[in-house]
């Protein structure tokens, strides 16, 4: 008898075959694939639409990968705190995995998700997330005040800009995910909670 899970669709929407996408979504693929050893299945699902693909990580680069006053770890950490609040299973999952690789902790992720005030962050980072998640939750709220509590911290205006982007972003990313029912990968569920071998 077998014990394996049922393959499950990872979207609601025609999934796309690698080879039959334009060259350059392909080639993007590929490379995602040769370093992480799998492709992450939020790059499958959004080919569906190539035009909003390319869009997307577009912007998804410009956020995530820029050098600034916050580091690839911050980053993410407001990906998994408003991710968990918007309740996105793939972005939590997927983003938890990577902010583990990043803060090389094996902890923060499933700290953040659940209740970041409680997670072993430091104060500056407990003010931007709190910051994210008015922008993720209540953005109609934000004023001047929310400003100077994170200059109070040492976050530039730029940085804020940041921060609160990326919160945009992902509250977009969260509600698509939602919506077509993307599953994350079964490899994101153990990355950076064991050493590597």
């Amino acid at each position: 008898m077998s014990t394996a899970k049922p393959a499950r669709p990872i979207s609601r929407y025609p999934v796309p075959d690698i080879a039959g996408l334009p060259e350059d979504i392909r080639a993007r693929i590929l490379k995602v694939q040769e370093k992480s050893g799998f492709v992450p299945n939020v790059f499958l699902t959004l080919a569906h639409r190539p035009d909003e693909f390319r869009a997307f990580f577009a912007y998804h680069d410009a956020l995530m990968e820029k050098e600034g006053g916050l580091t690839k770890a911050e980053r993410e950490m407001i990906v998994v705190a408003t991710s968990g609040a918007n309740e996105c299973q793939y972005c939590v999952v997927a983003h938890g995995a990577i902010l583990r690789v990043r803060a090389k902790d094996p902890y923060v992720a499933d700290q953040v998700a659940i209740n970041y005030r409680k997670a072993d962050i430091t104060p500056r980072q407990r003010a931007m997330l709190d910051f994210a998640m008015q922008v993720a939750l209540d953005s109609q709220a934000v004023g001047d005040a929310d400003f100077e509590r994170l200059r109070g911290h040492g976050f530039s205006d730029e940085d804020i800009w940041d921060i609160g982007a990326i919160a945009a972003f992902f509250a977009l990313s969260n509600r698509m995910a939602n919506m077509i029912g993307m599953r994350p990968n079964d490899e994101f569920y153990l990355l950076g909670r064991v050493p590597r071998t």
